[in-house]
């Protein structure tokens, strides 16, 4: 580009007018800039692949409610108009005979059951139960007879209701649940009893731990990197390796090394016991102390990182002078030092909270029943109780939080520029 700037004639012949030079110039641009998207193009089919449609997916799931609408569409317009109090009619169950006879097989039953077993327990075994009677024959009136017979929990009116709560192909009730809000029978949006609340708690749970994580590690790594910062190049560059070393270690080894530290026989209870510092060895095991532990070990060099590369820029002659225009040493590190590094604590802050915030390992592992942050609930529903809808949902509140901190990050930050 520097060559064409600087020969226009080399795209455009001599005498041209003034108007073919601009275009030549404008149509040389339009190439540079092509040629510049071709060589990115890759990298953003390749996140589109793997960062933007995963999230897109979850997003998707975490309101999708295919089950019963797919599984059960006579029986949805056979409750058109149900007033949802007591049981319905006998066409509607002569509708849920018939669409559960054309489901292709068991496995489409099983999904629909365990579904409706998420709103009413019990569902599961009434739903496979009449499942297994097929075929059931007969005026609606008889088949209804027949379906109390198997079971006189037809007649109730729980069941009926998740069915037609639940005969949309969208739903917000995975999102409800995950703020610990629900739908009731005519689907007005109301909070979950008290005994049934539990995604609020978990979720205040993983902000505090992640928080007194953060602390720690800005704590523990401010004057770790003010120290590198101020140290010459040779012996800087070889203590941030020692820094680095844990990101050559698997999380799982790190995490079973600290199981062998802080166990009741442990070295830590060893040592402190040798030097007679307690009598009993202390709880550092399988509680919120050894969760704590853990996770600022594997995170401190994400608040070290940040913070060095703000403090190699601050000059150390503005120290200097404070100290000679009067100011005391304390005074100027925390007047004049401290507030040029607060993008590096900010950076640091944000990442270090935005990856703790999303542990799984380091707490099902270290960490006691009351320890399990939101990402343990996520996997459980994921593997063991096969509820996609609520784990997406899990999720989306997961992501959702960490926008929300960039955003307040950004403006803060934008904020602290202006007034700089």
């Amino acid at each position: 580009m520097q060559a064409t700037l600087a020969h226009p004639h080399a795209i455009a012949p001599e005498g041209s007018p003034p108007g073919a030079l601009r275009q030549a110039l404008a149509r040389a641009e339009s190439r540079r800039k092509w040629r510049a998207f071709a060589l990115t193009l890759p990298l953003l089919v390749f996140l589109l692949i793997t960062l933007l449609v995963p999230i897109a997916a979850l997003l998707q799931r975490a309101v999708e409610n295919p089950e019963v609408a797919n599984a059960l569409p006579a029986t949805m317009r056979a409750l058109d108009g149900w007033d949802r109090k007591d049981a319905p009619g006998a066409p509607a169950y002569a509708a849920l005979v018939q669409d559960l006879a054309r489901l292709p097989d068991s496995s489409d039953a099983g999904a629909l059951a365990r579904r409706l077993n998420t709103e009413v327990p019990g569902a599961r075994s009434l739903i496979m139960g009449a499942y297994r009677a097929l075929p059931v024959e007969g005026t609606p009136e008889a088949i209804r007879a027949q379906l109390l017979d198997k079971d006189p929990r037809w007649a109730e009116a729980p069941l009926w209701q998740a069915i037609a709560k639940n005969g949309a192909r969208w739903t917000p009730d995975y999102l409800l649940a995950s703020v610990d809000l629900q739908r009731d029978a005519l689907g007005h949006i109301e909070r979950m009893p008290e005994e049934q609340r539990a995604f609020g708690g978990i979720l205040l749970r993983t902000f505090h731990i992640s928080l007194v994580v953060t602390l720690v590690c800005l704590l523990l790594g401010y004057p770790l990197a003010w120290w590198l910062a101020t140290l010459p190049a040779r012996p800087a560059n070889v203590l941030m390796i020692l820094v680095l070393v844990p990101f050559w270690t698997s999380i799982l080894v790190r995490v079973a090394a600290w199981i062998v530290l802080l166990q009741s026989e442990g070295l830590v209870n060893r040592g402190l016991m040798g030097l007679g510092l307690i009598e009993q060895p202390l709880a550092l095991l399988f509680n919120r102390t050894g969760v704590v532990i853990a996770m600022v070990h594997i995170l401190l060099p994400f608040m070290i990182l940040p913070l060095y590369s703000v403090m190699k820029s601050v000059p150390p002659t503005y120290l200097r002078a404070a100290v000679s225009l009067g100011s005391s040493p304390v005074a100027a590190f925390f007047r004049v030092y401290v507030p040029q590094t607060y993008p590096g604590i900010g950076a640091g802050a944000l990442l270090v909270f935005i990856l703790a915030i999303g542990y799984y390992v380091t707490p099902a592992l270290l960490g006691g029943a009351d320890d399990q942050m939101l990402s343990y609930y996520i996997a459980r529903y994921t593997n063991v109780e096969v509820n996609w809808g609520m784990a997406c949902a899990l999720g989306a509140l997961l992501l959702a939080a960490t926008l929300v901190l960039y955003g307040v990050y950004r403006r803060f930050g934008k904020a602290e520029l202006s007034l700089g």
